[in-house]
Formats: C-alpha cells, sequence, structure tokens
C-alpha cells in the first residue's frame, strides 16, 4: 500500500508525485506506456543521428513557473540550452518579425517594419514588468487565485487599470491593429496566441499571445539538452531521489471507489494497488469521468457536462533530419528556436475559419522548431533535427485545399498534408527539400499511441477559449483539482489552469490531496463539496 497513487507519468503526474514525496508521503506512480514522460520525451524516430522531440519541445513555461523553478532540476541533470533567438516570424518579403532576448534588440527590429512598433513594443514590456509575475501566480494557483488576486489588482490599476484589462482581452487581431503599424508585432502577438487554440478573433486572445511572449522575451523558449525526455528524466530521479517509485508499462483500468470515496486502483493486470491517502489522475477529463471511474460513482450531471467538454484542435507534424541547416531567405529566421510560418495576419483568420468549419487548411499555419539550433547535441555537427506541427479538425468535413484529404490519415492523406507543410517551409526557404534525409509523419490518431491523454493530438487536455477555463474547466464547477470522489484529483492539463509544461495542474492536484488529509480537511472537504453543489446544480 502507498499512501498516494498517481496515474500516468506525464510532466503533471510526475511533478505531483515529487510534491508528495517532499511531504514524507509514499507514492508509486503507474504509467501505461514503457517510459515516462507523456507529451515530454524525444525518440530517434526520424533518423538514427538525429533526436527528435515526440510532442511538445520548447518550454517558456518550464522555466517561468514558480512550480518548475521550485522543483530545483538542474540538481538532478537537467541543463536547458537557448537558440540564439527566441522566434521568428519571417515574412514573405525576405523580412521577419524576430524575438530576441534583449527587448531593445526585438523593439529595433520592430521599428524596422512599422514606424512606431519599437516603442509599442516597448510598452508591452513595461506592462509585464508591472504585472507579469503577478498575472502568472494568479493563473499557476489553484481557482480562484486567493493569495495572488490583491498584489494582481494593484499592479493593474497601477499599470492602467480598467484600460489595461480591456485590451489583454481583446482578439490579439485588435490589439495588435490598435498598438502596430507594421506587421511584426502583431504576428508575434497572433502566433504566440495561436500556440493554443485561440484564433485572431478569439477573445482574451491578447492575454495568451501576450503572456507566452512576453515569458520569451524575459525567459527566452529553452530546450532541455538532449532532448525533451530528458526533463521527464530529471522528475523521475528527483522523485526516486526521494524514495517515490515509477512502474511503467501498467496500465490502470479503474480506480477503486467505495462509499464515494478512491480506494486505489486496479490495473489490466488484475492488480490492485491501495491508496491510503489519495489517487491523483494524470489523464484527460474524458478518460477518468465515465472511464477510470464509472457514472454509477459520479453525480447525474457531471454525465451532461463530459458530453459538451471541448477539445482543442487535432495535431498533425512532420520531423526531419537535415543535411544542413533550413536555408531561410530571411536571415532573422535563422537564428530562432521556433518560426511560425504564416503570410500574414488575414491568412491567419482564413486558417482559424477552415478549422472552425471543419476543414483542413488550405495554408496552414505551422510552428517549427529548429532543434539543433537551439540544442548542438540533437544531431551532428553542420546539420538540423526539425519538426513543424499544424492543426486540423477532429472531424474533416471537407479539404479547403487541392488534395482532397479525407480526414482518414491513411497513407495517401499522411504524405498529402506532409508535403503541404513542406510547401510552407520551402516557399520561405528555397532549397529545404534538397536537404531532406529523414522524415516522420505523425498523423492525429498516431498521437494516442504515444499518450493516450493526446485524442487526435490535442495538446492542452481541452480548449483554453474561454468556456472552458478557470471555474468551467474541465466542467462548470469550482475549476479545482477536487473531483466528486473524496481522495480522487484530477491532476492533468484538463483542469485548470490547463495546456502547457508548467506542472501547475499536478501541483495543484498534490496540495489539495496534502491539505484535505491534513486536519484543515475536515472544513475543507465539506465546504467545497456545498460550494460545487451551488455552483453547478
Amino acid at each position: 500500500m502507498a499512501d498516494a497513487v498517481v496515474v500516468g507519468a506525464g510532466h503533471n503526474g510526475l511533478v505531483a508525485a515529487n510534491l508528495l514525496a517532499d511531504a514524507g508521503w509514499d507514492v508509486e506512480v503507474l504509467e501505461e506506456q514503457p517510459e515516462p514522460g507523456g507529451a515530454v520525451r524525444s525518440d530517434r524516430g526520424a533518423h538514427p543521428d538525429y533526436v527528435s522531440d515526440v510532442c511538445s519541445a520548447f518550454y517558456p513555461l518550464g522555466v517561468a513557473s514558480p512550480v518548475m523553478r521550485a522543483l530545483d532540476l538542474e540538481r538532478h541533470g537537467l541543463r536547458w540550452r537557448h537558440a540564439p533567438a527566441v522566434l521568428a516570424h519571417p515574412l514573405p518579403d525576405g523580412r521577419a518579425a524576430v524575438l530576441e532576448r534583449d527587448r531593445d534588440a526585438t523593439a529595433a527590429g520592430l521599428e524596422a517594419l512599422g514606424a512606431g512598433d519599437g516603442d509599442a513594443w516597448l510598452r508591452l514590456c513595461a506592462l509585464w514588468d508591472e504585472m507579469g509575475e503577478g498575472v502568472l501566480r494568479a493563473l499557476l494557483t489553484p481557482f480562484p487565485p486567493i493569495r495572488a488576486a490583491l498584489p494582481l489588482a494593484a499592479a493593474v490599476r497601477r499599470a492602467g487599470g480598467l484600460r489595461v484589462a480591456r485590451s489583454l482581452l481583446a482578439p490579439v487581431r485588435t490589439l495588435g491593429e490598435q498598438e502596430f503599424t507594421g506587421p511584426g508585432g502583431p504576428l508575434l502577438l497572433a502566433g504566440s496566441a495561436l500556440h493554443t487554440d485561440m484564433f485572431p478573433e478569439s477573445a482574451a486572445g491578447s492575454v495568451f499571445g501576450w503572456l507566452l511572449a512576453m515569458t520569451g522575451q524575459r525567459h527566452g523558449w529553452p530546450v532541455p539538452e538532449g532532448g525533451a525526455g530528458e526533463l521527464a528524466a530529471a522528475l523521475v530521479r528527483r522523485l526516486e531521489s526521494r524514495g517515490g517509485r515509477l512502474r511503467c508499462g501498467v496500465r490502470v483500468e479503474s480506480v477503486v471507489v467505495r462509499d464515494g470515496r478512491a480506494l486505489g486502483v486496479r490495473t489490466a493486470g488484475g492488480e490492485r494497488v491501495r491508496a491510503a491517502k489519495a489517487v491523483l489522475a494524470d489523464v484527460a477529463a474524458p478518460a477518468l469521468y465515465g472511464g477510470l471511474v464509472g457514472w454509477s460513482d459520479l453525480p447525474a450531471s457531471l454525465r451532461a457536462d463530459m458530453r459538451r467538454f471541448s477539445w482543442d484542435h487535432a495535431t498533425f507534424k512532420v520531423d526531419w533530419a537535415l543535411s544542413g541547416p533550413v536555408p531561410w531567405a530571411s536571415p532573422g529566421a535563422a537564428r530562432a528556436g521556433t518560426v511560425h510560418l504564416s503570410p500574414g495576419m488575414d491568412a491567419l483568420t482564413r486558417y482559424s475559419a477552415d478549422l472552425a468549419t471543419g476543414r483542413v487548411p488550405a495554408d496552414p499555419f505551422a510552428l517549427l522548431g529548429q532543434m539543433t539550433t537551439a540544442d548542438p547535441a540533437r544531431s551532428p555537427a553542420g546539420t538540423e533535427s526539425v519538426w513543424a506541427y499544424t492543426h486540423v479538425p477532429h472531424r474533416v468535413k471537407g479539404d479547403a485545399g487541392p488534395d482532397g484529404i479525407t480526414g482518414a490519415w491513411d497513407e495517401r492523406d499522411r504524405n498529402a498534408m506532409a508535403d503541404r507543410v513542406e510547401n510552407a517551409v520551402e516557399r520561405l526557404a528555397p532549397g529545404f527539400r534538397a536537404r531532406i534525409l529523414g522524415r516522420r509523419v505523425i498523423a492525429p490518431p498516431a498521437f494516442q499511441e504515444h499518450d493516450a491523454n493526446l485524442r487526435n493530438g490535442a495538446l492542452n487536455g481541452g480548449t483554453a477559449l474561454l468556456h472552458q477555463q478557470f471555474v468551467f474547466r474541465p466542467v462548470p464547477g469550482l475549476g479545482r483539482a477536487e473531483t466528486p470522489v473524496a481522495g480522487l484529483y484530477l491532476a492533468s492539463a484538463s483542469a485548470h489552469p490547463g495546456g502547457g509544461v508548467h506542472g501547475a495542474c499536478g501541483a495543484n492536484a498534490a496540495r489539495a490531496a496534502l491539505a484535505h488529509a491534513g486536519p484543515a480537511g475536515r472544513v475543507l472537504t465539506p465546504a467545497l463539496g456545498a460550494l460545487r453543489r451551488l455552483l453547478a446544480p
């Protein structure tokens, strides 16, 4: 018997396990896959001499998050590496908007693309200086963020009060049009917002774009030396140094519930693993509710709520092994770890409209990672390990492009979509295709083979749109890690605050488990239950 059983060894599950072990709990983590990490993994699937990150790759929130910083993973072998520039958005005419780690350098580049845009960028940086850390603290703590709220409210007031709030809650297209004269600043912000499933016209897209861009301006968008899997490996080493245990290749089939309380789990092999204090589930909400926990042990209203659960978009990804660097027409793009591929803001809107109407985008917005530029350990000297991903509908109703992609994701669909992504790179980097030594295509269904939580490559554990954030995540209620089953906590990106490698979902679940197991739990547990019933009858 363990004090706590953690289902899933994604980064959130491993963060939760570490915090419980720090508190002296005996912790066992069970992972279905043969190795830990979930979406934080790397392999050599494109070429035996090249390291490819299977899902996530760059980790701005990994270095900015107070949760991850407090774990001090550098003491357990993690080494962060940075590309010379953080982010680039090359334009069809050969220019590029480049996010540098030096804000003045970023501003100078944007000024060259639009008169006054350098000062506009510095104003956004000053806004971050005033309230950015407060926003991060409020976002990455359990909802409602009581302790963080007052300092943040004071910072917002100093920064401009309701006018600032209005700007950040606006669609990112609106913020870009109001603050900038050229294309550079708006594209850096809009591309960053599209790391979620925010469209240029989505409400609150500005705050997401601003947060991710400013985190890059302040902390960079680093990568773990040697591959994404090294971040997961450091979390495992830290856990084991504190007596925690990890077992891979063990699929949990159900959570054992009796009299409304989680007592442990049952594996696919028939083993019962008891949990004296808590079960923490680093699984997507639809896999927990009605999956690991049957509907007979859950409120009837939750079943209806889960039918309305919204996934973020499906993902299509290509990994390449290149014989040399990407031959960008824009020199600025060659220095960046991450490159956004789209001709302009209107193209981003058309791409978003295609997704919204169930069509495979004709001109996909793609995020491209130059991994050897960021970390020379990823491939032989003079070469480049590269990936690019774009989003497609979960249910394809048609193809906005000329290839007749059906959404069956058979070999024909995969090759047609991979060629479409390659065309987007080739237009901005003539000669790109001639440098390809190896290629791996990961279509939406294949993501679930790497991590069952990634339904069709939905990377954020559910949409980031406002109707499923905060008090609404994953369903209307408290927006907390607690579940309707006592002693069971949701520790995945389906819980507040959602996607991104920041560890907050796991940390919130661990802290909730500790609070309910302590003396305060006698008050906290019934109080939260009553409030949940009030908010979601």
